[in-house]
Formats: structure tokens, C-alpha cells, sequence
């Protein structure tokens, strides 16, 4: 008998969970995804994972097919895994999901826009820092970071409490999946730090040829999102560290 554990969430929150998770596991050879068994508007009933020490070796593993998951795609930037309508939420915040053809643009409007507002109405971002993210944005939706990289299929909230280690592998919990940048998710890795990131990065790299060049040097541009993100949830250091990243693509 499988075992298993519920976890709540804000209403709608668990059902988009489940089909993030189902979307994600859907990819052959792509990165290991935590079984759903059952979801409710409140409620979502997933397989109890074991822990286990990471190594070279899996964490390599993962990057390969996390590369496969996300060379899957998705319809475009901003779509919502397959069935799910309406918005989405990361963490407990809520998130849109209206597809876009161009990433700079949903970037900036759907990512970036909404959560600096959200953390300077809650005190997490100071009116000077609003602006420069505004400034930012601006060159984000003209296209300035756009590439010809098709849409991802992306966790989307891959920092490294999120990647479960098992005796098998890493395994993926917790997504804000949706039709993304791949760098997002490798730039989520790097934000909070995952072990053995750069075996994760190299076996990454042969998985998938569709990498932008000097992709390492816009791991600060995908920062950003999740760093609004928690400077709108918990203030503190977060809205000044977003400020810093952003005053570096200006």
C-alpha cells in the first residue's frame, strides 16, 4: 500500500498543484515527479518520499532530465499545464497564467510587475527600488532578453526545497508550473543555493542543446520574479536584493 501524506492549501491552490505535477510527470525520461493520488479544492494527497544524501552522480542525473522536461515545451510562454484554466499561484501567492507568444512581455506584466507592486503596497519594496524594476521592466517587455528559445515546460518555483532527494534521485515537488524560460528554473536553483549545483548545470548542458550562449550571465534576470515574490510574502532583505539585481541589467 502506497504510503502517503495530505498537504492544504489556499482554495483552488491544490488542484492547480496536481495538474502542474501531472503535466510535469507527463515528459518520458524527464525529472522524477512525486505521485498524486487524489486532489481536492483544499486538499492534495501525495506518495511519502524518503530522504536521501544527494551525490555527483544524481544530481547530474537530474540536470539531464530536468533538460528533458523542459524540452517538452508548453503551447506558450505563460500557458498553464494541460486542463487547468485560470490562474495559478506560487506558493501562497496567486499567479497568472495568460499565455503570451514573447517572454519578455508576460515576463515583465505576469512576473515581475505584479509582485513589486504587491511588496511596495506591503512595505517590502521602497518607492525608489519600485522605479527601477518599473525602468527594468520596460526593457524586459520590449524584448531587450528575448531569444529564439521556444516555451519551456517549467516547474517554476525550483529552489532547492522543492527538489526532493531520494535514494532513486532528485525528485520534483511543490511546482508553479507553467510555460516558461528554461533559465528560471536553473536560476531558481542557484537563488537559495542546491547541492552539487554545478553537476546539476553540466548534466543539464547534455541533455539539451538549447541553452542561450552566455546563459550564466542572466541568471540575475531570472532571479528576479522569486525575489519579488518573497519580498511581496516576507519583506526583510528580499526587496533590496531585488533592487540590486535589477540596478545590474540597467
Amino acid at each position: 500500500m502506497l504510503d502517503t501524506f495530505t498537504k492544504r492549501t489556499p482554495p483552488g491552490a491544490a488542484l492547480y498543484e496536481a495538474a502542474g505535477l501531472r503535466w510535469l510527470a507527463d515528459v518520458p525520461d524527464g525529472a522524477p515527479v512525486v505521485q498524486v493520488v487524489e486532489a481536492t479544492e483544499r486538499e492534495v494527497v501525495l506518495e511519502r518520499l524518503r530522504a536521501a544524501a544527494p551525490t555527483r552522480a544524481s544530481a547530474a542525473d537530474f540536470g539531464r532530465r530536468l533538460a528533458a522536461t523542459h524540452d517538452a515545451g508548453a503551447p506558450a510562454f505563460g500557458a498553464p499545464p494541460t486542463g487547468w484554466q485560470g490562474a495559478g499561484w506560487i506558493g501562497a501567492e496567486p499567479m497568472t497564467l495568460e499565455p503570451s507568444p514573447r517572454w519578455g512581455r508576460f515576463y515583465a506584466d505576469q512576473r515581475c510587475l505584479p509582485y513589486a507592486r504587491r511588496a511596495y503596497d506591503r512595505g517590502g519594496l521602497d518607492r525608489d527600488a519600485l522605479a527601477v524594476v518599473d525602468k527594468a521592466c520596460t526593457r524586459i517587455a520590449a524584448g531587450l532578453y528575448d531569444d529564439d528559445a521556444p516555451p519551456a515546460r517549467i516547474h517554476g518555483d525550483l529552489w532547492s526545497g522543492n527538489v526532493f532527494v531520494t535514494a532513486a534521485g532528485y525528485v520534483l515537488i511543490d511546482p508553479a508550473a507553467h510555460g516558461g524560460h528554461r533559465l528560471t528554473d536553473l536560476a531558481m536553483l542557484a537563488l537559495f543555493g542546491a547541492p552539487f549545483l554545478d553537476d546539476v548545470y553540466d548534466g543539464y548542458a547534455s541533455g539539451s542543446d538549447r541553452l542561450p550562449r552566455e546563459w550564466r550571465r542572466l541568471v540575475g534576470l531570472h532571479q528576479l520574479h522569486p525575489l519579488l515574490v518573497h519580498a511581496a510574502l516576507f519583506g526583510g532583505g528580499y526587496g533590496a536584493q531585488a533592487a540590486a539585481v535589477t540596478r545590474r541589467l540597467l
